[in-house]
């Protein structure tokens, strides 16, 4: 059974997290993924397509530049998820990422600066080889200095348990 303490944090939301797009960043992340699409590289060449300037590829936001606390993920997890986590019994150190799903709705471009809040869309509890588990799905929006929305992020993560689960919990 997930834990009181755990269950009140559903529908928190964290801190923002100020990102900064910069121009090189873009061009080294599409780089680093292999993408030489002259919309990420070329100043010219992005002038004159249907974006009028360089544009991040899909999945990159710039760099963080003012955020609360350090993260496993690419998210600000609510300060007191994290703690609830830890006093629960669900250390860091048996954490895993499960998965980040993006949803797209205007293009990042070069030198915006984009606002990112963390919720807590969900948590469930489930038992694997006598060790409790338990399944966050967290949402990050992104927001863009004009206040559009530029993307949603959904991250799964799943953290265990540091003992073995009581009796009375589901099964995985």
């Amino acid at each position: 059974m997930l834990p009181e303490e755990l269950k009140k944090l559903i529908g928190m939301t964290g801190d923002v997290t100020v990102y900064e797009v910069e121009k090189g960043a873009i061009s080294r992340f599409a780089d680093a993924v292999d993408d030489a699409n002259p919309v990420f590289h070329d100043t010219e060449y992005a002038r004159n397509s249907r974006f009028g300037s360089i544009v991040a590829p899909p999945g990159f936001f710039g760099w963080p530049q003012q955020q609360t606390r350090n993260s496993p993920l690419n998210v600000d997890i609510p300060t007191e998820l994290m703690s609830a986590f830890e006093h629960a019994g669900y250390p860091l150190s048996f954490a895993l990422d499960g998965a980040v799903k993006f949803e797209f709705f205007e293009p990042v471009h070069a030198g915006d600066i984009l606002n990112a809040r963390t919720t807590v869309r969900s948590l469930r509890e489930r038992t694997s080889n006598g060790r409790s588990i338990i399944v966050c799905i967290l949402e990050t929006t992104y927001h863009n200095q004009s206040g559009t929305l530029v993307a949603t992020q959904q991250s799964t993560f799943v953290r265990g348990s540091s003992g073995i689960q009581q009796e009375g919990s589901d099964n995985v």
